[in-house]
């Protein structure tokens, strides 16, 4: 049997790569006959650039950015060459990642994109034509205004304060947004995002996003109204162009991916950035239908697999792939919220959580890969005719 490991990475305890290696771990040790073919994901967030790194031609520069609080970190792009020029992959989660933050250091009122933008520039210094961001996994809410503010839209003592700094902005504080398009002319910039959802609103980034981020609800609550302040004062100086057939504005807080990495998707909007999945990118770079279509079985999973999962992410988007060439996926993530139905229409042939019941949780937390080999190895059991 030949089946194909594509997990994601599991949030604060395991790598895509970690966790692959931890799945055939598991699966070889009750099918040892079964070939396995280990291909790590990732929908834009944590692990973005490794994943590419490992399957595509290209060479890894090490850039020495910024954190969400200023300090320095290292960061990496994948520059790669072809008929259109050198492409760039940046991985906001480097600069802007929760990760990168203390348990009492999350708080997006004040945490910055900054260091995105550093990371952005070090791409256009490279000569990249196209820059491809991927967002995710972020512990930011600020609209992106420092990644503007890096790019030279305004001031960073006044974009790169964080999100609640920008109910304050003014109009001379976003005076350099077309020159700062007018640099990215001929540039493609792509956000690669799993995340669909809007700027504002209640399915926007301080509502859904930032109390996962430290937020409290009044928190959340001020973060909307700076954000909304702040996209009002954009609108000023760059009001939003018109759509020629439906006579409607186009608004940037609007676009599907504003609301990506606490509206750093509006900020790329802004710029002129065009929004693609990420997954569906990653997928596309590793050439994952050609593999699956020699494939017997798919073993994909995430930290948590829940409603956004359903909205594009690693999972849903393996299972989407797998399906245009009949081969079935099942599910080993940390653990499930989503229904068995809800899971069938998406595509998965089973969900198979390590941690089954909540009172199983820290244990999973504690040994994480060892728990996920065993999990797996309790799969393998199922699905695979090799067992005896």
């Amino acid at each position: 049997m030949h089946v194909i490991i594509a997990p994601d990475c599991y949030t604060g305890t395991l790598t895509a790569s970690q966790a692959a290696a931890a799945m055939a771990d598991g699966w070889a040790r009750k099918a040892p006959a079964d070939r396995l073919t280990l291909v790590p994901l990732s929908d834009g967030g944590p692990g973005f650039v490794d994943v590419l790194a490992e399957n595509l031609p290209g060479e890894v520069h090490a850039v020495v950015t910024t954190d969400p609080l200023g300090r320095e970190v290292p960061g990496t792009i994948l520059l790669t060459s072809g008929a259109g020029g050198r492409t760039a992959y940046v991985e906001s989660a480097q600069a802007a990642g929760l990760h990168l933050l203390a348990p009492d250091e999350r708080d997006p009122t004040r945490t910055t994109t900054t260091g995105v933008g550093t990371l952005v520039l070090a791409a256009l210094d490279a000569g990249a034509r196209r820059v491809v961001i991927g967002l995710g996994g972020s512990g930011t809410n600020d609209a992106g205004a420092g990644l503007l503010a890096a790019l030279g839209v305004g001031p960073e003592a006044r974009l790169g304060r964080g999100g609640l700094a920008l109910g304050a902005t003014t109009a001379d504080d976003v005076a350099g947004l077309d020159a700062a398009r007018y640099r990215l002319r001929g540039v493609d910039l792509v956000i690669a995002s799993d995340v669909d959802s809007p700027l504002l609103g209640l399915k926007g980034a301080s509502a859904v996003f930032a109390p996962q981020k430290g937020a409290s609800e009044e928190d959340a609550q001020r973060l909307e109204n700076a954000l909304g302040h702040f996209a009002s004062v954009v609108a000023r100086v760059r009001p939003p162009a018109t759509d020629l057939l439906s006579g409607t504005l186009l608004k940037p807080e609007r676009e599907p991916g504003a609301g990506a990495a606490g509206g750093l998707g509006y900020a790329l909007h802004l710029l002129g950035a065009r929004r693609v999945s990420g997954v569906e990118a990653v997928l596309d770079a590793v050439g994952f239908v050609d593999l699956v279509a020699s494939a017997d079985l798919v073993v994909t999973g995430e930290g948590t697999f829940d409603w956004q999962s359903l909205r594009g992410k690693v999972v849903v988007g393996v299972a989407e792939a797998a399906a245009r060439v009949g081969v079935p996926v099942v599910a080993v993530p940390g653990q499930s919220l989503v229904g068995r139905r809800e899971a069938m229409t998406a595509g998965l042939s089973g969900v198979y959580p390590v941690a089954e019941r909540p009172d199983q949780v820290a244990a999973a937390l504690a040994e994480p890969a060892a728990r996920l080999a065993d999990r797996t190895a309790r799969v393998a059991r199922t699905w695979s005719p090799s067992v005896s």
